[in-house]
């Protein structure tokens, strides 16, 4: 379905973009919305992405499905846009109560008994603290998880989605799912 609207924006049907929009706008957001963390710079984002997309899409040599190029587009917008906003802002590293690194997180974060740990929440708290920790995680783990659990993207449809190695992609895995734990660990103690 996709090549037919691609060949009809290519020969000049600029309307048949909406059905872009349609298919792809709900993904587009989701995965801006897990690097940048706003949901008002996330829809900047996305529309970058679909403006990038629509001047790039004659220029679509068809390697991979569109979903790939498409969502590998709004990770590249998302990244710089964070990066953008990083240059503007007032650094606030070594003031007290505003370290989010996870430098003094236990080092057992995210080993065995974390089965046990989700199942004593209720379930829409349980969402919440999620959602909390994923916005303080770093981008790139808040995407990953967001990828590969929410969104059920293999191993390889994340490397292909953000362009990362293999390797990396597991490495930024594990460093995410153990930081996780270790906020919602945090959250729990502080919220009983």
């Amino acid at each position: 379905m996709d090549d037919l609207y691609i060949r009809k924006v290519c020969e000049g049907d600029t309307n048949a973009f909406r059905y872009f929009l349609k298919e792809y706008k709900d993904m587009a957001f989701s995965i801006a919305v897990s690097v940048v963390k706003d949901p008002f710079l996330a829809e900047e984002v996305v529309q970058d992405a679909f403006l990038k997309t629509f001047n790039g899409l004659p220029a679509f040599n068809k390697r991979s499905k569109f979903s790939t190029w498409f969502y590998r587009i709004v990770v590249n917008e998302s990244l710089m846009r964070l990066k953008r906003i990083k240059r503007e802002i007032v650094s606030f590293e070594g003031l007290p109560g505003h370290n989010l690194s996870g430098e003094d997180l236990p080092d057992n974060a995210g080993e065995t008994g974390n089965e046990g740990l989700l199942d004593s929440i209720r379930e829409e708290e349980q969402s919440r603290l999620i959602n909390k920790a994923l916005e303080r995680l770093d981008p790139r783990e808040s995407l990953a998880l967001r990828l590969f659990y929410l969104q059920e993207e293999s191993i390889k449809g994340v490397c292909e989605l953000t362009g990362w190695s293999e390797a990396n992609t597991k490495v930024i895995l594990f460093r995410a799912r153990r930081n996780m734990f270790a906020l919602l660990r945090t959250a729990m103690k502080t919220n009983p």
